[in-house]
């Protein structure tokens, strides 16, 4: 389980979504540092997805719901995506400053290892049904 390179990725995911998101900032509005705990939304989509992340890894016997697992962790985090960056251009005014945290990039990072995961996942499928030919 662990030393598939596939669980390496999932597990950069959990750690991403589990925990770095609670401790990053996500943008900063008036000198006040905004988290993901701050906002219901955001914590539960983080949440979610590293319990999605942690399900893949637990998943690894079955390869094609692993598979299936990792794209809708992938929705998830292209969601999460899509509501920051309609907050950053929906905030008002910008005349107080306002700076955008490493937090909003954690659904990008997330996205490009799931993708890796899933790369990882599709050749380890496509050996076993190589060595299946060959009995």
């Amino acid at each position: 389980m662990i030393q598939r390179i596939q669980t390496l990725y999932l597990l950069i995911v959990v750690i991403l979504n589990g925990v770095l998101s609670f401790l990053l900032s996500m943008y900063t509005e008036n000198g006040v540092a905004v988290m993901a705990y701050d906002n219901m939304m955001y914590m539960v989509a983080f949440i979610v997805s590293a319990l999605l992340g942690i399900g893949a890894i637990v998943s690894f016997k079955n390869r094609k719901n692993q598979f299936v697992i990792n794209r809708l962790n992938m929705i998830l985090n292209l969601i999460l995506l899509g509501l920051f960056v309609y907050w950053s251009l929906t905030i008002s005014g910008e005349v107080e400053t306002s700076e955008k945290g490493i937090g909003m990039l954690l659904p990008i990072i997330s996205i490009v290892f799931l993708v890796l995961a899933n790369r990882a996942i599709k050749k380890d499928e496509d050996l076993v049904k190589s060595v299946d030919r060959l009995r």
